[in-house]
């Protein structure tokens, strides 16, 4: 078996490129299709697994495949390809941002992963709720199998062995939490501020839970689908805030109303230019604005940075805020690393016995077929009229006599380099106890 991890993460590459090798929710389902079809190559009879995660801070691609056809490295060789055609890269230009991992190390990775272990937030809880949902995805599109599925199915077990057995996940600061607290560092108490969330999918809903419980002046939301923003409108105005909905395209005379927004779309290029940014700060008469960008690719042009009274953070910038409190949480680590490597070697052990199966059931065929030839010889006898208790003794004679023929001849025919072997696997079988 191979099994592979292949992407990068905010560890290892900025914004700007994990933005540009980002998958959209939409076209998961076709990606996850033409990267089987691509690793197939010329081995075009064999299916390997696949499975991606995109998110703001990673996009991983998880391989597996029978390691006695496929040669060494083809299937990291094959999903780099894959992966700089698809988003149109240069190989050098990606290479320094990419890392792999296989096998042994592959598997730890995605339990430590599922943990928050390699979150921006130390024991964060979002990422197993996003790498389920690739994993969903990726089942129903029908590219797992037998090996990515009991390593997802493990994964999940891990994860819940390693929040319900440790503190990992205690004192953590999510990027929703760190949200609120740098608009608190521009305008303190946030009762007088008005909100604007651009976005209704979780990342949104989960920073506007957190905003709401500062009660600020006012919460809008804006969305593609008018509809969806409404609905989370409604679900903010039965809290007892102001609220208020409106669709994308009314943002550049909306702008300037708020004093924090904050983005989390799947848009594939910024919906929120420099010059949207000046006018609202134009018509704000140098009131400070606040922009947090929780999307990748993003939604705001970097450039506004560079405004007076414009204060844009991506989800980079947030690195900061959400490690505090990661002392605490770092000394669960140990704990969280000793089921990891537990798991681990359970989900080897598991896939080593499923290696098993099939031998087990030529040896059940076989042992049936040589039960049922006697058997039917022993009843022919005895409606011949022969004694059945020594029908029963020669049935029983000649199936000792079977069942020992393919041992005693694989060890008389065994080469001289194997004899040990088989005479210490035997004796183990057949061995008195």
């Amino acid at each position: 078996m191979q099994i592979l991890n292949l992407g990068v993460n905010h560890h290892t590459a900025p914004i700007d490129i994990r933005e540009r090798v980002a998958i959209a929710p939409e076209h998961l389902q076709d990606s996850l299709l033409d990267l089987r079809n691509h690793l197939k190559g010329k081995y075009s009879d064999l299916t390997p697994e696949v499975a991606i995660l995109s998110t703001c801070n990673r996009m991983e691609i998880y391989c597996a495949a029978n390691d006695a056809t496929y040669p060494d490295h083809y299937l990291e060789e094959r999903t780099f390809d894959w992966l700089t055609s698809q988003k149109r890269l240069q190989g050098d230009a990606l290479k320094p941002y990419i890392y792999s991992a296989k096998e042994t190390d592959a598997v730890k990775h995605v339990f430590r992963v599922s943990c928050g272990m390699d979150s921006m937030v130390l024991g964060e809880t979002q990422i197993l709720g996003q790498m389920k949902k690739a994993v969903e995805l990726a089942d129903q599109v029908g590219t797992l199998g037998p090996f990515l599925k009991p390593l997802f199915h493990k994964t999940f077990s891990v994860a819940k062995a390693v929040r319900s057995s440790t503190d990992i996940g205690t004192h953590s600061v999510s990027m929703a939490g760190a949200s609120v607290r740098l608009a608190e560092r521009i305008f303190g108490d946030l009762k007088n501020s008005k909100i604007l969330f651009i976005g209704a999918g979780e990342m949104i809903q989960l920073c506007a839970s957190h905003f709401a419980g500062k009660r600020p002046k006012e919460i809008a939301i804006s969305n593609r689908t008018v509809d969806r923003g409404d609905e989370m409108a409604r679900v903010f105005a039965a809290k007892g805030l102001q609220t208020d909905s409106f669709p994308l395209q009314s943002l550049p005379t909306r702008l300037h109303d708020f004093d924090v927004i904050v983005s989390c779309t799947a848009s594939a290029l910024p919906i929120i230019g420099m010059g949207m940014i000046k006018t609202a700060l134009k018509a704000r008469n140098s009131r400070p604005i606040v922009l947090i960008d929780l999307a990748v690719p993003r939604d705001i042009e970097p450039e506004i940075r560079s405004l007076k009274d414009a204060y844009l953070y991506s989800v980079d910038d947030l690195g900061g805020v959400v490690n505090e409190g990661r002392n605490i949480r770092e000394l669960s680590m140990a704990n969280a690393e000793i089921i990891i490597d537990k798991g681990v070697s359970e989900f080897f052990q598991i896939l080593q016995k499923r290696t098993l199966v099939p031998i087990i059931q030529s040896l059940q065929t076989t042992a049936e077929r040589l039960k049922e030839i006697e058997l039917e010889k022993a009843v022919r006898r005895i409606k011949k009229g022969e004694d059945p208790v020594e029908v029963l003794s020669i049935m029983a004679q000649a199936l000792a006599n079977k069942f020992m023929h393919a041992p005693i001849n694989a060890l008389q025919n065994s080469p001289n380099n194997e004899i040990e072997d088989f005479k210490r696997i035997l004796s183990s079988i057949y061995s008195q106890k």
